[in-house]
């Protein structure tokens, strides 16, 4: 029998809109792993924000940062980071834009202003407190993802003139900047050639726009029933909700428990 792996998005999938681990989805990932079928994450967060939820699931596999950060069995086989010149680029203009950016990498987060009450709201939801300041933090580290603060009106500005980068919002205010042509479809495909899947034997379950190249590559794609809808037109399966017990029923639809 062909060995079989389900990619986990977190937020909105994994976790419910309380950021808590319904209680079915630890049931059902705990039995997925009983019947051989290896499982992994995909998320837009970074490593050090998934840590508790990997622990508690017993997940040392993951694609961080919307593709650009892939771990296999806790050893590093892909990273993309952001280039610097092009970084740079950014940064110049939000500085003249006053607005503020988020900059990340495996171990934390920088921010380019001293405080931001938008910051703060964000990451509040993923129970995180305001980064520090540091406007020089990517002259000294990679950056995989940063977080760029401005609204829908706004955002057209920044992809007109930053072709050569990749946004994608997730939030009213606030827009994930990745390299251009990175998605959490690279990384899993990275993921797979590394670990030696057959494309038809992964699964992957999503719920935000993030999660459109990785439901379009994957063998099986999935999307909650509290899906984005644009997302909904690229899924193979849709499943119920999150706090509807929408992983076991995904799970349970495909026939992988």
């Amino acid at each position: 029998m062909e060995k079989k792996i389900v990619f986990f998005d977190i937020d909105g999938t994994l976790l419910d809109f309380n950021k808590e681990l319904p209680e079915s989805t630890r049931a059902a990932v705990k039995t997925l792993k009983e019947n051989g079928v290896y499982v992994a994450i995909a998320t837009g967060r970074a490593p050090f924000m998934i840590e508790e939820i990997r622990k508690e699931l017993d997940i040392d596999s993951y694609v961080c940062f919307n593709g650009q950060y892939v771990v296999f069995e806790d050893e590093i086989i892909y990273r993309n980071p952001l280039s610097k010149n092009k970084l740079h680029n950014l940064l110049e203009h939000t500085k003249e834009k006053q607005v503020p950016v988020v900059l990340m990498n495996e171990y934390g987060a920088r921010t380019t202003v001293p405080y931001s009450k938008h910051i703060e709201d964000s990451l509040r939801s993923f129970k995180l407190k305001h980064p520090e300041f540091d406007a020089e933090y990517h002259h000294h580290n990679d950056i995989f993802q940063s977080l760029l603060y401005c609204s829908e009106q706004e955002e057209k500005e920044y992809i007109q003139e930053h072709t050569d980068l990749k946004f994608i919002r997730w939030h009213p205010i606030c827009m994930d900047v990745v390299p251009f042509g990175g998605s959490k479809a690279i990384g899993i495909n990275e993921f797979i050639k590394r670990a030696q899947f057959q494309l038809e034997n992964v699964y992957a379950f999503g719920d935000g726009l993030n999660d459109i190249e990785m439901l379009q590559t994957v063998g099986t794609g999935i999307a909650m029933g509290n899906a984005e809808k644009e997302l909904l037109k690229h899924a193979d399966v849709v499943t119920t909700a999150v706090d509807e017990d929408g992983i076991y029923n995904g799970l349970l639809k495909v026939g992988l428990i």
